[in-house]
């Protein structure tokens, strides 16, 4: 569970669309309060859904080959699956020359609010990679103190993009905006390989662990 945690928060926090909303957010006038404002709304999706799957689950995982248990895999392969697929059609799409630049509708183009930036971080958030987490939290063993860690080390790792670029915000406030920003341009030329990769990579390791423990 913990290196599949581990994974995913990585996919995740290379996401590059996420990353890049929030460099406007931090562009803009008051951009280190409208910054946290995001990262807390991005938190706490991130904590609904892990408060959820526990609440289902009693915080023990359920024993190996049981209904529930099968059902988790079959959802994870679903999940890893459906992953494959969509990285699938979007290196196609791009190969064919086709890429559309699928945030400008999400960014915000006015100044963003306190509000939405908030709306933001629910919006942005990579949910196909959340849906991966939670099929693996269901594995989770809450009288284990490592399974805390692994919990809290999967939240702040999904979270480390956002929370570099806040604090480079609040520590160099005159260089970060115009260096933000040009990274904002490079992540935007790269972000189809970025995304491709990400849900390749994810999406083969779910696929292979489920169907090694659903046959095994």
């Amino acid at each position: 569970m913990v290196l599949d945690l581990l994974l995913i928060a990585l996919a995740i926090t290379l996401d590059p669309l996420p990353v890049m909303a929030f460099v406007l957010v931090v562009a803009s006038p008051r951009g280190a309060w409208k910054g946290l404002v995001f990262i807390l709304s991005w938190l706490a999706c991130l904590v609904a859904v892990i408060a959820i799957v526990l609440g289902l689950t009693g915080g023990h995982p359920p024993p190996p080959k049981s209904p529930p248990s099968t059902a988790a895999l079959a959802a994870k392969l679903l999940v890893g699956v459906s992953l494959i697929l969509y990285g699938e059609y979007r290196r196609r799409r791009h190969s064919a020359g086709r890429a559309r630049a699928d945030e400008s509708a999400a960014e915000p183009e006015r100044q963003p609010t306190v509000w939405t930036s908030a709306g933001l971080a629910v919006l942005l958030q990579p949910w196909g990679m959340v849906a991966a987490a939670a099929t693996t939290v269901v594995a989770a063993d809450l009288s284990h103190f490592s399974t805390w860690l692994a919990l809290f080390g999967f939240c702040l790792l999904a979270t480390a993009s956002l929370l570099a670029t806040e604090l480079y915000v609040v520590l160099a406030p005159r260089s970060a905006t115009a260096r933000l920003l040009a990274l904002r341009t490079w992540m935007r030329d790269h972000q189809e390989q970025a995304i491709v990769l990400g849900c390749l990579v994810v999406g083969f390791w779910l696929t292979g662990k489920s169907i090694y423990q659903l046959t095994g």
